[in-house]
């Protein structure tokens, strides 16, 4: 009986856990703030769309201040410097990666990633996705270009 509880426990725990999977990056715009004033609905959209990037990916505790720090100069950039100091606040608080939400900190990587260095291996998952995404983004071009093609 020994032997058999031996032979199952290390049987057991001896298979090796497969290594994290990278899902495809989305992005929802601002998460649950607005992406635009009233006026201009998409104003800063494209500052949250890069930082949903760097989020998507993770990394270390300083690449998410860095992003942090982008996406209030971004919002600054498009005139809001007051709408830029709310958002840096809620990202500083709500982007933790130790909050299991759809826009924490390395929110592309199974939860419980905390802030990680990506290794090698975790960089080629990300530049696949992203070379997929292009591969996405490129045929959806081509498509609107054919129909304005067509339309003239």
């Amino acid at each position: 009986m020994y032997w058999q509880f031996l032979f199952l426990s290390l049987f057991l725990f001896s298979t090796t856990a497969p290594a994290s999977e990278l899902k495809p990056f989305t992005s929802d715009g601002c998460s649950a703030f607005p992406d635009g004033t009233f006026t201009q609905q998409s104003l800063w959209s494209n500052c949250c769309f890069l930082h949903d990037l760097a989020y998507w990916k993770g990394g270390t505790e300083k690449q998410k201040n860095t992003a942090d720090i982008e996406l209030e100069s971004c919002v600054k950039n498009v005139g809001e410097p007051n709408i830029a100091k709310l958002m840096l606040t809620g990202v500083q608080l709500g982007g933790s990666p130790f909050l299991n939400t759809p826009f924490r900190w390395a929110y592309g990587w199974p939860y419980g990633r905390g802030y990680k260095a990506l290794n090698r291996s975790d960089k080629l998952q990300v530049v696949k996705k992203l070379e997929d995404l292009n591969v996405i983004i490129d045929d959806q071009i081509q498509r609107v270009s054919k129909g304005i093609n067509e339309a003239k």
